[in-house]
């Protein structure tokens, strides 16, 4: 008997607990600073008059890092000789064990646009496998920047397909190899299939033999910067 007294106050706690409880109905109203760092690549076209397109480039998982260099490999500037006219390309380089934090890329094209003389008009942004996935964030947080969109083999989530209306206005298209192996095309099957219902300029193109390094095909067709930089915003 005396035992079930002795812990008779414990068993109460709960119930003094809920009794006494208050609900607290406020707000966070504080500016929070960041620190932006991140290194890229700039490739400026020279001795060009006026304002110049931009190409965004996000790179996959496997450039990450300190090798800056590798930020080239698998994207537009391996075919730079296919662009017809003189174009800025950005690529910058996610750090290592890192997915793309697309606030820093969007501050990063920000500061290139106040640096150097860039066609706010005609900002195009492209991204492969993990850089896909970069694109489609980057672009539904901030639709308003870019005249074109082309996510490469890509994976997608749920937020970028519940937030689908933020591209109805892009012109986008989407490139994924039937035989991917790493990122299934399911991803980018399913975003066009949300897609086209509010933006029917949307295309895809599944390369049948392609493994995930779809984005060779992507980027060695000189079509792709023909209907990219024929894109303005606006228009």
């Amino acid at each position: 008997m005396k035992l079930k007294l002795k812990h008779l106050p414990l068993l109460l706690l709960p119930l003094s607990l809920q009794v006494n409880a208050q609900e607290i109905k406020a707000e966070l109203n504080k500016e929070i600073k960041r620190t932006e760092k991140i290194s890229y690549i700039l490739d400026y076209p020279q001795k060009v008059k006026g304002n110049v397109p931009l190409i965004v480039f996000l790179h996959g998982s496997g450039e990450r890092g300190n090798n800056l260099d590798a930020v080239k490999a698998h994207s537009p500037f391996t075919y730079k000789n296919l662009i017809k006219e003189p174009v800025a390309i950005l690529a910058p380089q996610c750090p290592a064990d890192s997915w793309w934090d697309t606030i820093t890329v969007y501050n990063l094209i920000k500061e290139i646009q106040k640096k150097y003389k860039i066609d706010a008009s005609r900002i195009y942004l492209t991204g492969l496998s993990m850089g896909g996935w970069g694109t489609w964030k980057l672009a539904m947080e901030h639709p308003e920047m870019f005249a074109a969109v082309v996510p490469v083999c890509a994976p997608a989530d749920r937020v970028m397909g519940a937030n689908i209306d933020r591209f109805k206005q892009l012109p986008v298209k989407i490139f994924h190899g039937g035989n991917d192996d790493v990122v299934s095309p399911m991803n980018s099957i399913e975003m066009y299939q949300a897609l086209k219902k509010v933006n029917p300029t949307a295309t895809l193109t599944i390369f049948p033999d392609d493994n995930h390094n779809s984005w060779d095909s992507t980027y060695s067709d000189p079509k792709l910067y023909e209907w990219m930089l024929s894109k303005k915003k606006g228009e």
